[in-house]
């Protein structure tokens, strides 16, 4: 292995280790405890070392975000791969969904209510961002129903989820009715 290769491993594993630092911090205390300081602290790196990898915080966060997708893309296919027709995936993608904003506040909170620095829905939207809405759409796609985009289907769909995920996170819908929520917004806005 030539110095250069070794560098850039040692250089990537730093990278991964404040990505999993800071991951880990937001889900122990939230993002507001997530600091270039205290990150520095934790991974026994000066701030300047960890300035060399992301710019600041906002970055850090993006990073935290892309992970997280590609984390929700696996998430989602791997649940919807085993569910038999239509209604079964949409169902099973649907709860793959909550299960991921509920098990991982604080990357879904990277990923879609902090400012990461990352590009949505437009031709320079990283690649991991664009996979995870590939694995929504790969299910919902056929539930479409005549004459609708499949990719405009998508984000209503997504629209739904994400509030249903964000509502209930806040505590402003009751847990109860949670399996309830899913059937009907499987039942009223998938053709199956």
């Amino acid at each position: 292995m030539s110095v250069q290769e070794r560098k850039e491993r040692e250089r990537a594993g730093r990278e991964r280790l404040i990505v999993a630092t800071a991951r880990e911090l937001a889900e122990q205390q939230g993002w507001d405890a997530v600091t270039t300081r205290r990150l520095a602290e934790r991974i026994e790196y000066s701030q300047p070392v960890l300035y060399s990898h992301f710019r600041g915080k906002r970055e850090i966060i993006g990073a935290v975000a892309l992970e997280g997708a590609a984390e929700m893309a696996a998430a989602l296919r791997g649940a919807t791969a085993a569910a038999d027709g239509p209604r079964a995936r949409v169902t099973a993608l649907a709860r793959a969904y909550l299960d991921f904003a509920e098990g991982n506040p604080a990357v879904y909170d990277a990923m879609f209510r902090l400012d990461g620095g990352l590009a949505f829905a437009r031709e320079d939207t990283p690649e991991p961002l664009k996979d995870a809405f590939a694995a929504l759409l790969e299910s919902l796609d056929e539930v479409a129903g005549d004459g609708v985009r499949p990719g405009l289907f998508t984000e209503v769909f997504w629209a739904a989820l994400h509030g249903l995920a964000t509502l209930t996170r806040a505590g402003r819908l009751p847990p109860e009715d949670a399996g309830r929520r899913v059937e009907l917004l499987v039942d009223r806005l998938a053709v199956v």
